[in-house]
């Protein structure tokens, strides 16, 4: 029981150093830390409750000062066959495998595409089909850095009023592949339907 203890610690901590983003970071970070303290009051270790709850402290202090900080987004509108959004698609190909393995642009659709900048980065890469007031994502496509759901909430809350402007009355997801990005429409209030082969969809005129 009390070597479980130790080895999940070493666990979480070992997890949190190969995640690339900063939130997640820290809350791996943290439960390690607490799980050491746990392990160092079964084995009566006082230099690893000490150290651990120094950790702890600092990672609570970070938590705090990334949910705090005050980011800039802007949506800088492109075209599906842009160089940048080329350039783009090929640098993160890989990942984007796994979330959109079968993207491909038909050059006939009418398209919303563009792109969020988070604090001057390319965070995502946004292009959806359009018809009759639909808009079919094609593909949604957050870098794994920004990926604490600021990126979303500035799509589907912030700019709510834009994609009414460009005539959308409802986002569809006609195809879901990964289960993290389907845990994330959900939060963005994405509901399951069961009609036309429509997987999730989200109505902005109801809001």
């Amino acid at each position: 029981m009390i070597v479980t203890i130790g080895y999940l610690a070493s666990a979480l901590l070992a997890l949190s150093l190969i995640t690339v983003n900063a939130i997640r970071f820290r809350w791996l970070n943290l439960f390690g830390c607490f799980t050491f303290i746990v392990y160092g009051i079964f084995i009566t270790a006082f230099p690893v409750i000490l150290a651990n709850v120094i950790l702890l402290a600092i990672n609570i202090f970070q938590i705090i000062k990334l949910y705090s900080a005050k980011e800039s987004f802007e949506m800088l509108t492109v075209q599906p066959f842009d160089e940048l959004v080329t350039k783009f698609l090929q640098f993160h190909k890989k990942d984007i495998q796994n979330y959109f393995p079968d993207y491909e642009i038909n050059k006939t659709e009418n398209y919303l595409a563009f792109m969020v900048l988070r604090n001057l980065s390319i965070a995502n890469l946004f292009i959806a089909s359009l018809k009759n007031g639909e808009a079919v994502v094609e593909i949604n496509y957050t870098i794994p850095q920004y990926r604490d759901f600021k990126v979303g909430k500035f799509i589907f809350e912030k700019e709510r009023e834009y994609l009414l402007s460009e005539g959308v009355k409802k986002i569809i997801y006609e195809k879901v592949f990964n289960a993290n990005h389907e845990n994330f429409i959900k939060v963005m209030g994405f509901t399951k339907e069961n009609t036309n082969g429509i997987c999730y969809s989200k109505s902005l005129e109801s809001e």
